[in-house]
C-alpha cells in the first residue's frame, strides 16, 4: 500500500480567550492519500478551519505531528513553514483575496516572485495557469472587471500557478451563486482527476461536499466518516 501525502497523528490545538483554554482539536489522527479529494464538513466552531490551516502551515499546533512526504511540518520553523508552503501548498479562499490593481495576470504571477524564474518564465507560467482555468481571453482584465466566478478561477489559477503538491481551499463556493459555484466545483473535480492534485475542502455547501471523494465531519474536535 502507498504511503499517504499527509499522516496526522494525535493532533490537538486550543486557543486562550481570556483566562479561558478553549479546545478545538482532541488528538486528531487522519490519514490522506496523494490525489485525494476530501471534504471537511461540521457546525461552526468545531474546527474545520483549524485543522485546514494546520495542515498548511498557517497555524501551529500545540502537540501532535503533521507528516507531508518526509516533512514534519510541526518542527518547522516560521520561516522554514513560509518556504515550505509557497513550494507545497496552494490556497483557494471564499473570498478571492484578488489585488484589485493588478491583472488577472499579475494576480496569478505573485506566488512565482519569491523563485527564481525569470520575468518571462513567470508570466508563462501564469499565463498557462490562466488557460487551465478557462480564462485566458480575460488575463488583461482587472477583478472589478470579472464576475465572481471569474475571480475564483483567478484565485484557483494563482493556487495552481506554482505546481503545488496540495490544495486547501475554505469555503471555495460560500461567495457565489449556484451557477458560478457549479463551475468551480467542475473546475476542482478536474485538477483533482486530470492534474492529480491532492485537494483539501472545507465547507457548509453540502452541495461541494458531495463533489470530494470522501467527507469527514468534525464535531467537538473528533473526526467522523460522514454519511
Amino acid at each position: 500500500m502507498d504511503t499517504p501525502l499527509i499522516r496526522i497523528r494525535d493532533l490537538c490545538k486550543s486557543y486562550t480567550r481570556g483566562d479561558q483554554t478553549i479546545p478545538v482539536l482532541a488528538g486528531i489522527t487522519l490519514d490522506i492519500a496523494k490525489g485525494e479529494f476530501l471534504a471537511l464538513v461540521g457546525p461552526s466552531g468545531s474546527g474545520k478551519s483549524t485543522l485546514l490551516n494546520l495542515i498548511a502551515g498557517i497555524d501551529t499546533a500545540d502537540s501532535g505531528r503533521i507528516l507531508v512526504g518526509d516533512t514534519d511540518v510541526v518542527a518547522l520553523s516560521e520561516g522554514e513553514l513560509a518556504d515550505w508552503r509557497s513550494a507545497h501548498v496552494g490556497f483557494i479562499f471564499q473570498f478571492y483575496n484578488l489585488i484589485p490593481v493588478l491583472t488577472a495576470l499579475e494576480n496569478v504571477e505573485l506566488p512565482l516572485l519569491l523563485t527564481r524564474l525569470s520575468r518571462a518564465e513567470r508570466r508563462e507560467h501564469a499565463a498557462h495557469a490562466l488557460a487551465a482555468v478557462n480564462l485566458s481571453d480575460r488575463m488583461d482584465h482587472r477583478p472589478a472587471q470579472l464576475s465572481g466566478g471569474q475571480q475564483q478561477r483567478v484565485a484557483i489559477a494563482r493556487a495552481i500557478v506554482a505546481d503545488p503538491d496540495i490544495l486547501v481551499a475554505d469555503e471555495p463556493t460560500g461567495d457565489l451563486d449556484r451557477a458560478s459555484a457549479e463551475d468551480i466545483l467542475h473546475l476542482m473535480d478536474r485538477l483533482n482527476t486530470e492534474l492529480g492534485k491532492t485537494i483539501i475542502m472545507v465547507t457548509h455547501d453540502q452541495r461541494a461536499a458531495d463533489a470530494a471523494h470522501l467527507i469527514l465531519r468534525l464535531d467537538k474536535g473528533e473526526l467522523h466518516v460522514s454519511d
